[in-house]
């Protein structure tokens, strides 16, 4: 019996992010609401700031929701909610920022830090080359190879 109420419960939280979307929110044409849902698993929840609003509970999520509903239904494509919800809330809404001149860094930055790390990389192991390993030989020691290396 415990373990039927545990698979149960477990089952009602892993689809816990499927709640999000309330039905009242639902848009009644399936087309739509697909565009909809697919505009909103692209937008960051604000509160939550690691969740898209589509999987999001907080208010402002779906106050979010209900507008991009509400621009599909007026007729506009998914660009230009995007750029609406953009204008209002910054770049920082999308989950996955634009490649802009704003952005360059953040989409350069990790190309660049292991360039920077490979270039480093192959200074340090040349400037190690270089160096000779251990100490000289004495003069008794450099008589004794002498020798050895003559028989």
């Amino acid at each position: 019996m415990i373990r039927r109420f545990l698979l149960v419960l477990t089952l009602i939280l892993a689809a816990a992010p499927a709640f999000a979307v309330n039905p009242d929110e639902m848009l009644a044409d399936p087309a739509l609401e697909a565009r909809a849902r697919t505009l909103s698993a692209e937008l960051r929840c604000m509160v939550c700031q690691n969740q898209s609003i589509d999987d999001s509970n907080a208010d402002l999520a779906k106050d979010l929701r209900l507008l991009v509903r509400e621009r599909i239904t007026d007729g506009d494509s998914d660009d230009e909610v995007l750029n609406y919800i953009v204008s209002r809330y910054g770049e920082f809404v999308l989950l996955k920022p634009r490649f802009s001149l704003r952005t360059l860094l953040l989409w350069g930055a990790p190309v660049l830090l292991i360039l920077a790390g490979g270039a480093s990389l192959i200074v340090f192991a040349r400037r190690r080359a270089g160096k000779p390993t251990g100490s000289k030989l004495t003069a008794e020691e450099q008589a004794r190879l002498d020798e050895l290396l003559e028989k």
